[in-house]
């Protein structure tokens, strides 16, 4: 069995404790240390690796979101919050997962096991890292033009008949494609079908209200068959 160290960054101590108590009912992951602080983090972490960090968002001199701006080449990190609003800008920088305080054991091994599986990839060779690369974009075709188009530029995409209507943050496309076939062509990892005729870039949220997801000043709606899907996807 592999074995996975793991750190903890959490001002509170109970809290602290209750999550060592989990990891202790996992036998595979052993906790080296527990910091209240970012810069304490810090320091363990310039001593030696660590695969998984388990890190509180609201500390004081750094908070966990600065503090994993600051890392070069970070472990796998499970945000541990009692604050919603901060799960896009987790997502936007690769958290593996986001736990909303108090969360249950369950929800703890949920995320452990998604962090396991990232760290269970087998390392990328060349050919892998060119195709890493080439994901940041796709290519649309719009009658004899073919158009690339950045991930990151992509605010939603609407059905619309055989058409799909894609808002990028600077102009909107509207190829021959139906809605299933762009759903098909955008990544999982940051698109999510929010409705029947609404797919979103988790990335672009603004914020969530009632029903309706904000990008910027757009308002899309949630569908009650995926809602509980969506919240799920941001760690909700």
């Amino acid at each position: 069995m592999n074995r996975y160290d793991c750190l903890i960054a959490d001002d509170e101590p109970i809290a602290r404790e209750i999550i060592e108590s989990y990891c202790k009912h996992l036998p595979h992951l052993n906790v080296v240390a527990s910091c209240a602080n970012a810069l304490e983090a810090k320091a363990v972490l310039e001593q030696q690796k660590i695969d998984i960090l388990f890190l509180d968002i609201n500390m004081p001199v750094l908070d966990g979101i600065a503090f994993l701006k600051t890392l070069k080449d970070p472990p796998e990190v499970i945000f541990t919050t009692a604050y919603k609003e901060y799960a896009v800008n987790a997502f936007d920088l690769a958290a593996c997962d986001y736990l909303l305080k108090p969360f249950s054991l369950d929800r703890f091994i949920v995320a452990v096991d998604k962090a396991i599986a990232q760290l269970s990839r087998p390392p990328l060779g060349t050919s892998a890292i060119a195709d890493v690369k080439e994901e940041d974009y796709t290519f649309i075709r719009i009658d004899s033009k073919i158009y690339k188009v950045l991930y990151n530029d992509i605010l939603y995409a609407e059905a619309n008949g055989n058409y799909t209507k894609i808002v990028l943050k600077q102009q909107t496309l509207m190829p021959a494609m139906t809605f299933t076939a762009v759903e098909q062509q955008l990544p999982g990892s940051r698109f999510i079908r929010v409705h029947r005729s609404f797919i979103i870039n988790k990335a672009a949220i603004s914020h969530i209200e009632g029903n309706r997801i904000f990008i910027g000043r757009i308002e899309v709606p949630i569908g009650s068959n995926y809602k509980e899907a969506f919240l799920q996807a941001i760690g909700l």
